[in-house]
Order: structure tokens, then C-alpha cells, then sequence
């Protein structure tokens, strides 16, 4: 039977427990007969303050997915969309897919996630040469990097803001982004790319593409638009940048 209220589309969706952006941006990017229903990845230790604890985290993440996935599989969801990024991009574009795949044989479900969305976006784009920004340690952006290298883009800058916890990253403020869009930014780059699922970058990446007069990709917004284009949703959605608006 069809779901009284998802009944275009039950997105199960999978966050760490610290975060506390991605949730309220994909029900802020709502369109009628969607739901999402979040699945919580139990963070123990949430130390970011150096590559080794950027490690952990991300041990902690694998360790804990597939009981998230149990958990809100019992809702019968149609899709599957990862609300946290880091993982979508380690290893490379090799890493994506295979985590990709795994994330499809525990869930029997297609999946969207943050990386393959950035991808997407900047193709549609045209995009050869990128700016990014991230909350990241340097060997979360070395793997950013390399991730968006081994689809042929060129990383001209990236503005890791070295947050020091998970929950920390969701107390960036909105003016400290904005200079790190503008760090990143130069003539010679095509669009800026924001990783970091709890990094609240929606809006302003909205603001950001009046400018530059380039288009500006928050990870969020750009996972809920693959996420809705995939399962055939065409409804644009304002104030959240041009890919949910015009695309």
C-alpha cells in the first residue's frame, strides 16, 4: 500500500548521531509525497583534532553502518541516502564506489551519496576546475582531492576548516564560510564545491552563486537533489541553489 504521507518516495537516510544540519536542510529541501527518515550512526568518540582522530571517527562509522541500515530498513524504505560525506569520499573514486556497492548489498536499495552528487553536479556544470572548502583534517582533504583528481577535475584550492569535533563543525558560522568561499575562489575556477554534511552551507551557497555568477554545490543540497532526480522527482525547490532550482 502507499504510504499516506511518502507517497512519492520513503528516502531512508543514515547521519552520524553528532550531526545536527543534515536532518533540518533535507526537510528545509521538502517537496510534496517525500519523506525522509533518518537512521542514526552511533559516534562514540567524537575528537576530529588530528588525522589519527579523523581515523577513528570513520573506524567508528564502519563499525556501526549496517545496524543503522537493520534499524531503518524496517520502515520499507524506497531509497537510500548517505547524510554524511567523509566516508562517500575516502579512497578515492575507487572508495565511492565500493561503498557505494556495500551500502547496496546491505540495504538492497539504490543509493545516493555526497560524492557521486558533487560529481554529478559538476558535470552537469561543465566544471574543470573547482574550489573547495571542507571541516575537514588534511587527510580528509587529501582524500577529497583525490576523489575529485581521479574524475579528471583539477583542484585549484581547498580551505580545510580543521574543526576539532564532529558536533563543532555545525558551530561554523556563516561569516566563516563565506571567507572560505571567497578563499577558494579565483578566476580560473569553474564552481566551488562544500563537503561536510554538517556544515550549514544551504543558503548561503545559494547566496554565494549571485556573486560569483558560478555556481556554488553544498553537499547537502546536492545529495537531496541526486537523491530526488534519481527516483524520477522533478520539482524545484528555491532558495537552496541552482541544481534543486534549475536542474
Amino acid at each position: 500500500m502507499t504510504d499516506a504521507l511518502g507517497w512519492r518516495g520513503k528516502f531512508a537516510v543514515i547521519a552520524p548521531s553528532t550531526n545536527t544540519i543534515v536532518e533540518p536542510d533535507f526537510y528545509r529541501m521538502g517537496v510534496p509525497g517525500v519523506t525522509a527518515h533518518f537512521s542514526r550512526i552511533h559516534i562514540r568518540d567524537q575528537n576530529l583534532s588530528s588525522d589519527a582522530a579523523f581515523e577513528t571517527l570513520l573506524e567508528q562509522i564502519r563499525a556501526e553502518i549496517g545496524f543503522a541500515i537493520e534499524r531503518v530498513l524496517t520502515a520499507e524504505p524506497d531509497y537510500m541516502v548517505m547524510g554524511m560525506s567523509a566516508e562517500t569520499f575516502w579512497d578515492g573514486l575507487e572508495g565511492n564506489r565500493r561503498f557505494t556497492e556495500n551500502i547496496h548489498e546491505l540495504s538492497g536499495l539504490k543509493v545516493a551519496t555526497g560524492a557521486e552528487a558533487c560529481e554529478r553536479a559538476l558535470k552537469l556544470y561543465g566544471a574543470k576546475r573547482i574550489g573547495v572548502v571542507t571541516p575537514y583534517q588534511e587527510i580528509g582533504d587529501r582524500n577529497v582531492v583525490r576523489f575529485f583528481n581521479d574524475l579528471g577535475f583539477e583542484v585549484e584550492s581547498i580551505e580545510g576548516l580543521r574543526c576539532p569535533t564532529a558536533v563543532a563543525i555545525a558551530h561554523v558560522s556563516e561569516d566563516e564560510l563565506r571567507r572560505a568561499i571567497l578563499k577558494v575562489n579565483s578566476e580560473r575556477v569553474d564552481a566551488i564545491v562544500q563537503c561536510g554534511t554538517n556544515l550549514s552551507m544551504v543558503g548561503l551557497a545559494d547566496e554565494a552563486e549571485r556573486w560569483l555568477g558560478k555556481p556554488v554545490i553544498a553537499i547537502n543540497a546536492a545529495t537531496w537533489w541526486l537523491a530526488l532526480r534519481e527516483n524520477g522527482i522533478a520539482d524545484p525547490v528555491q532558495g537552496c541553489g541552482g541544481l534543486l532550482r534549475d536542474h
